[in-house]
């Protein structure tokens, strides 16, 4: 008996100091090769397979005390895949914590105001953090993924800073651009001002378009809406650069020339009356609600002064003088 209990103590004695190292082990920081320290946990990881690839990428250790502790604490079926970042030494508790959560790391991508579609996709294609799903599809196929009914997607995509999680698909940002353009539009629209040449939201979304390409300062955002909304409801041509540009494509060098503006396009407002059809570029919010909400004036006609900002007249005499003040005496 007497031998009995004395193992009684000593196994007492190691399950109480296993127990204290243990839990010494759980609340001590993990050493990190480097920080921040980026892993991978691929689909389908088991917490054995975790705790490999952690050690794997030098933010682990001791594989097999941290998978016993992932089991003692009942998260050994709760390991979320993805893309993780550790910015500084966390214990293996809160470790377990993070990859049980889903704590991913994170990129984000910035679609910029007025750009088109097509350096929209350039953009998504060279963003080293997301899958490109997209680079071989058709415009077509690339309009059904998102679950757009238009047949071009220009301007169709709002332009915003878009989070995610490392590794997720370009259509997955395609598909929430969409949304949000969708989303944003509904709303502009809804509580626009009345009596506006619009029949349809996609009409005013084009205008959007024009008006963002415009505009030079934002404190003339308003205004220069006003100038074409004037013009369309006197039926009068937008007359503007952006569209003939936009119409040229890769014929565009940079430099606009005279007969350039009377080359009929679609898109050349010189030459054809009302909207174009499509969208030139990705208006931004501001955009869509200039165009919503103009400045109530009666000006037809707008000239750059040479600083960002423009002058805007209502008649072309006084127009022409404005064109000979700012633009023939910088010339």
């Amino acid at each position: 008996m007497k031998v009995i209990r004395e193992l009684l103590l000593w196994l007492l004695f190691i399950v109480v100091i296993a127990g204290g190292l243990f839990t010494y082990y759980a609340r001590t920081p993990i050493p990190l090769e480097r920080a921040p320290l980026s892993f991978e946990l691929k689909p389908g990881s088991s917490l054995k397979s975790a705790a490999h690839q952690i050690q794997q990428a030098g933010g682990l250790n001791s594989e097999w005390m941290f998978v016993l502790l992932g089991r003692v604490q009942g998260k050994a079926a709760r390991i979320k895949p993805g893309n993780y970042q550790l910015e500084h030494e966390v214990t293996p508790l809160k470790l377990l914590s993070i990859i049980s959560k889903g704590q991913v790391e994170q990129s984000s991508l910035t679609v910029i105001e007025g750009s088109t579609f097509n350096q929209l996709r350039a953009t998504l294609n060279a963003e080293p953090t997301l899958r490109h799903d997209s680079a071989n599809l058709t415009v077509a196929e690339i309009l059904k993924r998102v679950g757009a009914t238009e047949q071009t997607p220009e301007g169709l995509f709002f332009p915003d800073t878009y989070i995610y999680e490392k590794g997720s698909s370009d259509l997955m940002v395609l598909k929430r651009a969409y949304q949000l353009m969708q989303r944003n539009l509904r709303e502009s629209w809804e509580k626009r001002d009345t009596d506006l040449p619009f029949k349809t939201p996609y009409d005013a979304l084009i205008l959007a378009s024009i008006v963002e390409k415009e505009t030079g300062q934002a404190v003339d955002r308003a205004m220069i809406a006003s100038v074409f909304i004037n013009r369309l409801r006197k039926n009068m041509r937008l007359q503007t650069d952006p569209t003939v540009i936009y119409g040229m494509g890769d014929k565009f060098d940079g430099n606009l020339r005279k007969r350039d503006l009377s080359r009929d396009t679609p898109y050349n407002t010189y030459t054809r009356n009302g909207l174009p059809p499509t969208p030139i570029c990705l208006p931004g919010l501001a955009a869509l609600q200039a165009t919503l909400h103009p400045a109530p004036s009666r000006a037809l006609y707008f000239v750059a002064r040479g600083d960002g900002t423009s002058h805007f007249s209502s008649t072309l005499i006084e127009h022409n003088n404005a064109v000979n003040r700012f633009q023939l005496k910088r010339k």
